[in-house]
């Protein structure tokens, strides 16, 4: 009876209405409310992260408080330089509108055969939206790499045709869908891809130019992530040993035209292979073919994507939308 008391009045009446409802009008309050509850679990999520954060992004002072609220977020104003910012400023997310449904939108993302009209139909947005929304969490999610590689580095290039996909004008004539290169062999038609990757699985990936590999691309791309004493196992290109040589690295190959896919080094008998890193373009390519065909200006997304789900490295998707923000915390 006491509780019947304090139960107000007005809650009463509504529980009798919802009551009341059909079948469809139930699953309308659900989803609303479903809505209403993500909307401010984001909301304290982004909150949590500008108070992490501690500094206005435009001049970096940590001296600030807070100012009110604006488009349900809690706004911030620098004591420094006057301007008011929230969680969102400064980030790829700001501006983004609907952000009740970002955590239902990255949950997708988490599915490897995720697409943009899968996704839309999810979470009731247009397709052009999903894809805006696509490359806009995978933006700062590319960068959340290793700092270093160490040990027994295996490394190879992989190639994808060079893709306008969605280009308005073209500098050449159109190619139909599954297209092949005008020219035989490795040319400027081809994107490289070189993806390095050690035996505990930290991986790094970098678009290395159109064509063949070359050893200025190894230098300025590769060479800053790895310690100073690995050992670089990679196929017999000429690129791979002129860069190690000039770089003072260990480098060990295999002869993949000859056959010799794997074998022992001869003072250690470590396997030397690059099994690993070619499992990881397999799993790469079997992926993209899900989205038949992506366009070259967003290959760095897609590589950065996979990093992402690979081995079930991103759990929840609040961590996503935490590395989507720039905070790659585990």
């Amino acid at each position: 009876m006491a509780a019947a008391k304090t139960t107000p009045p007005h809650f009463t009446r509504l529980c009798a209405s919802l009551r009341g409802l059909n079948t469809n009008g139930r699953l309308a309050v659900c989803c609303f409310m479903s809505a209403l509850v993500n909307g401010e679990r984001i909301a304290a999520l982004i909150d949590q992260i500008a108070r992490e954060r501690m500094a206005c992004p435009r001049c970096a002072s940590r001296q600030f408080g807070r100012h009110g609220f604006a488009n349900g977020l809690q706004r911030y104003r620098c004591r420094a330089c006057g301007k008011t910012f929230n969680g969102l400023t400064g980030t790829p997310l700001a501006r983004l509108r609907l952000k009740d449904k970002w955590l239902a939108y990255v949950d997708c993302l988490r599915d490897p055969a995720c697409t943009v009209k899968r996704a839309a139909d999810k979470v009731q947005v247009h397709a052009n939206t999903s894809f805006r929304w696509r490359h806009r969490f995978l933006h700062w999610v590319k960068d959340d790499r290793p700092a270093k590689l160490q040990g027994i580095v295996e490394a190879d290039e992989m190639f994808l045709l060079e893709s306008h996909k969605g280009a308005k004008h073209l500098t050449r004539k159109p190619r139909q869908r599954g297209g092949v290169a005008g020219k035989r062999g490795i040319s400027a038609e081809l994107v490289n891809m070189v993806v390095a990757r050690d035996r505990s699985a930290q991986t790094i990936d970098f678009i290395a130019g159109r064509g063949a590999l070359s050893a200025a691309a190894l230098h300025a791309h590769l060479l800053p992530k790895l310690q100073t004493d690995v050992i670089l196992v990679t196929d017999a290109n000429a690129a791979y040993r002129q860069f190690a040589r000039a770089a003072g690295i260990a480098h060990e190959w295999v002869n993949l035209n000859k056959g010799v896919r794997s074998r022992r080094r001869d003072n250690t008998g470590e396997a030397i292979h690059v099994q690993n890193v070619n499992s990881y373009h397999s799993r790469f390519k079997n992926w993209l073919r899900h989205f038949h065909g992506v366009a070259t200006r967003y290959l760095d997304n897609y590589l950065g994507w996979q990093w992402a789900i690979d081995m079930g490295r991103i759990a929840s998707g609040e961590q996503f939308l935490r590395a989507a923000l720039g905070h790659f915390g585990r």
